[in-house]
């Protein structure tokens, strides 16, 4: 009987299995081939955008990109702490840095379970080892080169820039750059690792679950924070003739233990960098994850005055309003915000400032500014990156350009970067951001649909245009870190 079981099975089995696979497609809700067709009408869509300026017809833009970069160790973060056998924690809690296990485990809880990214300086060298030690052998680890500088030189080498770098870097880390990147900076024997912990949305950790996908980063970097190689790179900086000065890097400071005046006079040397140069380069400042309330003060005196362009996410952009309307750091913000939310903070950045740079020139003379903020330049370009979308804000008249196709190419990058794929799959991505959205939050604002045909939605206000495209979410990530610098970088190389 049992014979005959098994002949019948191997006689009919395939017919079967192919009854099963015709009912599975007769069966298959309408509403699954709506969506599939919708994603990729719209990733057609933002290709089409995305070609509409070609960087073949034209001399390839010189981008000079400082300070810094380091090595990244990219582990699963829940695996790696479970190694470790890190203690749970019934207190996420907010930390400027970190020294002791039950400080890690408080501030990767805080930040893991809304799935907001965060960096972090370790005070304690032996834990951070220890770490680093514990994610050598760890299956699936990944090296990478690292830091803000380093990443954004290296999406424009790709996105058909040459590119001048400044950082203090390995031999061995200088032989993986590009071609197209040159190095201003001293040589080292050993490059800083950074430790990245990255986590899917689902992750688990004890009564934790991640909201979305990302990274928590630790390190205990202590020659990133001096910007050796600034002095080399100003050198440099006048023969290379860049179209565009990009900085970036600048969270190393953050809670670094300097001697009295020392960041300070750091910054200072930087304003004096970036207010010497040609008042045709544009200069973009890169945001980051910043907890001390005093390096964000010396950023808004020593720096931000001097860059005519920005780009930051989502939780940076309302850390920084905070600061410029006079309250606190605002350390963790909502990770997924409403399109909205975010262009009213981006108007509010961009005005605030805009003021800020108009009362101080009108306040001091230019010749009196000693490397501060009389004198600097007006915010032209303003880039928020988020998971859902991209949105931009440039001033009429301004030296940006190609506005609706880098946030466009902004968009795309973002996948191509998350998924770990120049080709974007629409089978390994979705659409969150909402059907339409209200320009402001505002009662009775004008609420703009997500048109699949032309899914880059722009629009002129006051004395600016604005654009919003969607991003097509990775469902299958490869890697969350580095993705602002990413995003950012190939948004600014259609703009140059």
């Amino acid at each position: 009987m049992e014979a005959g079981s098994r002949v019948s099975w191997v006689k009919y089995g395939p017919v079967v299995s192919l009854l099963v696979v015709l009912l599975a497609i007769w069966f298959r809700s309408p509403q699954s081939d709506v969506l599939e067709d919708r994603l990729d009408t719209v990733l057609s869509s933002l290709l089409r955008a995305e070609q509409k300026v070609g960087m073949n017809d034209v001399a390839r833009p010189r981008v000079a990109v400082g300070f810094g970069g380091c090595v990244d160790l990219i582990v699963d973060g829940v695996t790696l702490l479970n190694k470790i056998s890190l203690p749970l924690t019934d207190h996420p809690l907010h930390h400027d840095y970190i020294e002791s296990t039950q400080q890690l485990a408080q501030s990767f809880a805080y930040f893991f379970a809304p799935g907001a990214a965060a960096e972090r300086f370790m005070l304690n060298d032996t834990l951070f080892n220890e770490l680093v030690e514990a994610s050598r052998d760890l299956p699936g680890n990944r090296w990478a080169v690292g830091g803000n500088a380093p990443v954004m030189a290296g999406r424009m080498a790709t996105e058909g820039c040459d590119v001048l770098l400044g950082g203090s870097f390995s031999p061995d880390f200088v032989d993986v750059l590009s071609q197209h990147i040159s190095v201003a900076g001293n040589i080292v024997e050993e490059p800083d690792i950074h430790l990245i912990l990255e986590y899917p949305s689902g992750a688990k950790w004890g009564n934790y679950t991640s909201r979305r996908a990302n990274r928590y980063i630790v390190h205990s970097d202590d020659h990133n924070p001096y910007l050796a190689s600034m002095e080399e790179f100003a050198e440099k900086l006048e023969d290379f003739q860049p179209d565009l000065v990009v900085v970036g890097g600048l969270q190393m400071m953050d809670n670094f233990p300097f001697q009295s005046g020392e960041r300070e006079a750091l910054l200072s040397r930087l304003a004096d960098l970036l207010s010497s140069s040609s008042p045709q380069i544009g200069i973009h400042f890169e945001m980051a994850s910043f907890v001390e309330e005093s390096i964000m003060e010396d950023l808004l005196h020593y720096v931000i005055p001097h860059a005519d362009s920005m780009g930051m996410n989502e939780q940076e952009l309302p850390n920084l309003l905070s600061l410029l309307k006079g309250s606190n750091i605002t350390v963790l913000s909502d990770p997924n915000p409403r399109v909205a939310t975010v262009l009213d903070q981006m108007r509010e950045v961009y005005r605030i400032l805009n003021q800020r740079h108009n009362d101080a020139n009108d306040a001091v003379p230019e010749s009196d500014t000693n490397g501060a903020e009389a004198g600097g330049k007006s915010l032209t370009r303003l880039h928020v990156h988020t998971l859902a979308f991209q949105a931009m804000i440039v001033t009429h008249g301004s030296q940006w350009k190609n506005t609706m196709s880098a946030t466009a190419k902004a968009s795309l990058t973002a996948n191509r970067h998350v998924c770990g794929s120049d080709d974007i799959d629409p089978g390994k991505a979705r659409l969150i951001m909402d059907d339409s959205f209200s320009v402001s939050r505002r009662e009775g604002s004008q609420r703009i649909p997500l048109q699949e045909t032309r899914p880059v939605s722009c629009w002129d206000e006051e004395d600016y245009e604005i654009c919003v495209a969607p991003v097509l979410v990775c469902t299958e990530v490869y890697q969350t870190a580095g993705g602002g610098d990413n995003v950012s970088a190939a948004g600014l190389v259609l703009q140059i």
